[in-house]
């Protein structure tokens, strides 16, 4: 269990952060990037769930957890010399993928259908889902980049990623009245 008695350190005074396997790298680093957004990404879902209640607060709320668990599994890279770690690291599951498109299609079952693309908005709910699903988007891109330099990342993690940035799409558009308060692009609307 982690257990925190003291905040600052002083030991990134420096510029760099230490990993959970206690390597340190700048904090301007990749890898730093990836896991820092998906921290970037829980504190959007947490202003998002200050407007949600009932399921899908609970869906969030479950999601805020799998986003530390994520956290965890990025700040926990395998060693680049294929070694095995020393412990047992917390690493996201295809279980946590499989319940992400579980919750999409129950909370979809309940939406008006698309006829237009969605614009960021409606009620504060959605709005601030909408900006937690582009944080999330962000993430995956910095972990697939992450992938593409080499640096060992769990396929699942990448997966939960592009899953949950859905999750977090149909969420929007349930907090809005189930689609009926989405906010619909009109292509050319202000173009006079």
């Amino acid at each position: 269990m982690v257990k925190l008695n003291k905040i600052y350190t002083k030991t990134g005074d420096d510029g760099t952060t230490g990993l959970a396997t206690g390597e340190r790298r700048k904090k301007s680093d990749l890898l730093v990037e990836a896991y820092g957004t998906v921290d970037e990404t829980n504190a959007a879902v947490g202003c998002a769930r200050l407007h949600t209640s009932g399921d899908l607060d609970k869906i969030l709320a479950r999601v805020q957890n799998d986003l530390f668990d994520l956290g965890a599994d990025l700040s926990t890279p395998d060693p680049a010399d294929g070694s095995a770690l020393p412990f047992e690291p917390l690493r996201i599951v295809e279980g946590q993928v499989e319940r992400l498109e579980t919750e999409i299609d129950q909370l979809n079952e309940a939406l008006e259908p698309l006829n237009s693309f969605v614009l960021p908005g409606g009620s504060p709910a959605a709005a601030h889902l909408h900006v937690a699903r582009t944080v999330a988007r962000r993430a995956e891109r910095l972990a697939v980049d992450l992938a593409s330099s080499g640096e060992v990342v769990n396929p699942a993690a990448i997966h939960y990623l592009n899953r949950l940035s859905d999750l977090l799409f149909v969420a929007a558009r349930f907090a809005n009245e189930g689609g009926k308060g989405d906010v619909l692009w009109v292509p050319g609307l202000t173009r006079g």
